[in-house]
């Protein structure tokens, strides 16, 4: 790494950092105030391109990349931000088919420097915090290299999170889950609240389908803002065959019935799949030229989103997952149910390797895997949120297993490997974090026994 890059990112992270530190459940801690004035003295990069902004608990990342790929597919310039990154930093900011460059986050944080000063200085509305500079520094970045559209995904939430700045074309919230409840809320409404603060007055929105309780506060405040709601139906989309890699299946939408080949093989797929179809054919039907089908089709099979349910190996077969909750363990678990083609046929031994944030619920994630797996090693991520492997342990010590701890994901992966042996299977996930760690590690080939 370039001592200029790395004295660039040493700056962007020395400002407060949620992703790293507990999140404070006070509004003021939020506040986009800051945000609009850091843009507004660059000149508005937010406002350049035409926007879908995508928030939701499960799915807003791998619909966010769905609809970037399509979009792009079409011949539109596209921007495409995310978070958190797996391995590194210029991970959150793609434009087409690249990441942006050492020299252009180089450049980028030195023009906000002076900003950013200047408004520290001021402290009219609090400190801004490395997200909302990285958020600044997405748009710059877009508006610099003349992006036509950019797909932008929610930190956290959607009405106080920094990306909440933008004037969107079209919203879209995936499927709403109890999580960040002690910054969110304790209820899925209060939750779906928080989500639902992304639409704005007269903007349609694509809804995965929803709960009761969340679809309820959705529709509530559509109603209020005028604003057309779609809800996706799953049963829309058939199931999925896997060939060569790919999860084949189709969906059928409101103009046409797609078949699609995706490259992305966790069956939630599907769903967010669904909701990426409505939100393109959305988008077609307001006049945005070049979404036909043969394009959709195209550019969803050429979709990337690293992470989610990603096959590394075949032996043993090493699969990496970023669920961190108990509904996307379940996920986890029919997918490895898809996959094998039955629970009976998963590869054995199998071993789960798993590494969680301190504020997740551990034993509902416990009670799902426990039944899957025939080893379990637990283990810490580098993450300054990582939960002690001890506490961990405990969520499957008490469901009777016996667990094997690992200080590193180094550690871990290795054991895990070694214990599967030729023909087994290692599933890591509990965190996007361990899954990170553990594609860096792969890529540098240290992860054999």
């Amino acid at each position: 790494m370039r001592p200029e890059y790395h004295a660039a990112l040493l700056w962007l992270y020395g400002f407060v950092d949620y992703e790293a530190v507990q999140r404070p459940r006070d509004d003021s801690r939020y506040d986009l105030r800051r945000v609009r004035l850091l843009l507004e003295r660059l000149g508005d990069p937010h406002l350049k391109a035409k926007t879908v902004h995508i928030a939701g608990s499960k799915g807003k990342g791998s619909t966010a990349a769905m609809i970037f790929s399509a979009l792009r597919e079409a011949g539109y310039r596209t921007g495409l931000y995310t978070s958190p990154h797996l391995i590194e930093t210029y991970e959150r900011f793609k434009i087409n088919g690249r990441f942006i460059g050492e020299d252009e986050l180089i450049a980028g944080i030195e023009r906000l420097k002076p900003i950013v000063e200047a408004i520290k200085a001021e402290s009219r509305y609090g400190a801004l915090t490395t997200f909302e500079i990285m958020t600044a520094l997405a748009f710059d970045f877009f508006a610099a290299n003349n992006v036509e559209w950019q797909v932008i995904e929610v930190g956290l939430g959607g009405r106080l999170d920094a990306t909440n700045v933008v004037e969107p074309d079209l919203c879209v919230i995936t499927t709403i889950a109890l999580e960040h409840t002690e910054v969110l809320g304790d209820t899925l409404g209060q939750i779906a609240s928080e989500k639902a603060g992304i639409i704005k007055t007269g903007v349609p929105v694509v809804s995965a389908l929803q709960a009761p309780e969340a679809m309820q506060v959705i529709e509530e405040i559509c109603r209020q803002k005028g604003a057309a709601l779609l809800a996706v139906d799953p049963n829309k989309t058939a199931p999925s065959q896997y060939r060569g890699g790919r999860q084949v299946f189709s969906v059928n939408g409101r103009l046409n019935r797609y078949d699609i080949s995706l490259p992305l093989l966790g069956t939630f797929q599907r769903i967010n799949c669904a909701a990426a179809v409505a939100a393109l054919e959305t988008l077609a039907e307001r006049g945005v030229p070049g979404l036909d089908k043969m394009i959709i089709e195209r550019g969803l099979g050429k979709a990337q989103w690293p992470g989610r349910f990603q096959v590394l190996d075949k032996d043993p077969i090493i699969i990496a997952d970023g669920g961190h909750n108990p509904a996307a363990a379940a996920e986890l678990a029919a997918s490895l149910d898809a996959y094998f083609g039955g629970r009976d046929l998963l590869a054995h031994p199998a071993v789960l390797v798993i590494g969680a944030s301190a504020d997740k619920n551990v034993g509902g994630m416990a009670e799902v895997l426990t039944p899957l797996f025939d080893e379990v090693i637990v283990t810490r991520t580098r993450h300054p949120r990582a939960m002690e492997p001890r506490i961990l342990g405990r969520a499957f010590e008490a469901l009777g297993k016996k667990v094997n701890y690992t200080s590193t994901t180094a550690e871990a992966l290795v054991l895990g490997v070694k214990m599967a042996g030729a023909g087994g299977l290692v599933c890591v996930t509990g965190s996007l974090f361990a899954v990170g760690e553990t594609l860096e590690l792969w890529q540098a080939g240290e992860a054999k026994a």
